[in-house]
């Protein structure tokens, strides 16, 4: 029996059968407990976003899938749940229209790291619709609630799609979308879709608090990479951007999975990049656009390819420390696999430790990767079940244990700011209840789990 001691954080008991095992199998009498959080007969969906509160005592999650069908239009609120009692309070709940279109969808929900107010999507409100149509990926903001049940609401960025003049600088003219905060709580980071140039495919952008934010808004809304248009791009040029995460503390790197066309001008690889936003950035440089003109980033930005890989994917997670990001790729069997790459590093470094390194070695692909605040531990999903892998070290680097060797197929994983706890989603058969979605009756839920590392930290 051989004990892993990260000085200062994560320590968790293991078995090393042989020195070339790689995945161990942890004592649930040693290190876990695991139980269910929530059990009323609905969806409590947290999405794989930043849904811990800042002390760790909520959760917060939406409730999608419980009128017509999966589309998230059809989330009626947002909540939160106490992880010491189990006591549900609803955060957000507007009147809704539910159907094959609907509005005005409020889901994928984020808590603030030091306040207590929550970020998520809303689409348009009741009475927009007629003049705006209903949720949809082009046509959503993000909104701003507190944390506290009182409802204090707003939204945050500014939607403008006049064609017959500039669009209004620091609105956005189509849609919003996953919503993240930086550790500093200045930067909200994002997806975006635009509704005047949809020859566009999706990109990233921030919006920040600033004295020439539109007005009724806070917000200053701006992208982050201008990608090329959707089948028109040339070798190296980006096409989409997606699965982004903030990197550092301060919000000031924002990494990416990048669809980029290959050297051969035909296909297609999706990669690893980086946006950098120096400290000198302005974000009223942005150019807002109009309705010829894709909206332009702030002067300064500037865009790093990490990987030339045809098989990155996922949601990119900077470490804690912002020296490392973590993300999906494919390993030569076409296995999905968590890796790990320093946030100064390239595949073509000729350096070793500034290039690619694969942390995990499942036989089913990874998923909802995210790491442990001591930077030392990854936690991440391969067929239902959750492992912590090992990334302290050279010794040991990579040595994955199995924390829920059952067959419950777990999802959207997330982590509480002291690392003591997990979170997760298991959809749970109701006894009593059920609901059509989709056309098909259903009585599963998504319920929230959590698990604690128990007897596992060095305080």
């Amino acid at each position: 029996m051989r004990i892993l001691k990260i000085s200062g954080s994560l320590c968790i008991m293991v078995f090393l059968f042989m020195i070339s095992c790689k995945e161990q199998v942890a004592s649930k009498n040693d290190i876990m407990t695991e139980k269910q959080l929530t059990f009323n007969a609905k969806t409590h969906a947290l999405d794989n976003n930043d849904n811990f509160s800042p002390d760790g005592r909520f959760l917060c999650y939406d409730t999608r899938y419980m009128v017509f069908n999966t589309n998230l239009a059809n989330s009626k609120s947002v909540e939160k749940v106490s992880l010491e009692t189990g006591e549900e309070t609803v955060l957000w709940q507007p009147e809704s229209v539910s159907g094959e279109n609907a509005a005005p969808g409020v889901a994928a929900v984020s808590y603030h790291p030091t306040e207590n107010k929550v970020v998520f999507i809303h689409g348009p409100q009741l009475e927009e619709v007629e003049d705006r149509g209903y949720y949809d990926i082009r046509n959503r903001n993000g909104a701003l609630v507190s944390a506290d049940g009182k409802g204090e609401f707003s939204i945050a960025d500014l939607r403008d799609v006049a064609t017959d003049r500039p669009t209004i600088p620091g609105a956005q003219r189509g849609g919003t979308h996953r919503h993240e905060y930086s550790k500093n709580g200045e930067r909200i980071g994002f997806t975006y879709d635009d509704f005047l140039q949809q020859d566009y495919d999706r990109t990233i952008g921030y919006m920040e608090a600033n004295e020439n934010a539109p007005e009724g808004f806070g917000h200053y809304f701006a992208v982050l990479l201008k990608p090329a248009k959707k089948g028109k791009s040339k070798p190296g040029e980006i096409e989409k951007a997606y699965g982004d995460s903030w990197v550092d503390s301060l919000g000031s790197k924002r990494a990416f999975i990048g669809k980029v066309r290959a050297t051969n001008g035909i296909d297609y690889e999706t990669s690893l990049f980086i946006a950098e936003i120096p400290a000198s950035t302005e974000i009223t440089s942005a150019n807002s656009g109009d309705a010829n003109t894709y909206p332009e980033p702030p002067k300064g930005i500037s865009i790093k390819r990490l990987t030339h890989s045809t098989s990155d994917e996922g949601i990119v997670r900077g470490s804690y420390s912002g020296k490392r990001i973590a993300y999906l790729s494919k390993d030569e069997k076409g296995v999905l696999q968590v890796f790990v790459i320093a946030v100064d590093g390239s595949d073509k470094a000729n350096d070793p430790d500034k290039r690619p390194i694969q942390v995990t070695n499942y036989s089913s692909d990874a998923g909802n990767v995210r790491w442990h605040p001591s930077d030392k531990w990854l936690f991440s999903i391969s067929d239902g079940k959750v492992y912590a892998s090992y990334v302290g070290g050279s010794t040991d680097f990579g040595k994955s244990i199995l924390l829920t060797p059952d067959d419950l197929i777990r999802e959207a994983l997330v982590v509480s700011p002291d690392g003591k706890i997990l979170a997760y989603n298991i959809d749970i058969p109701d006894t009593t209840e059920s609901r059509i979605i989709d056309g098909k009756q259903s009585n599963t839920f998504k319920q929230i789990f959590i698990f604690e590392l128990r007897d596992a930290l060095i305080p």
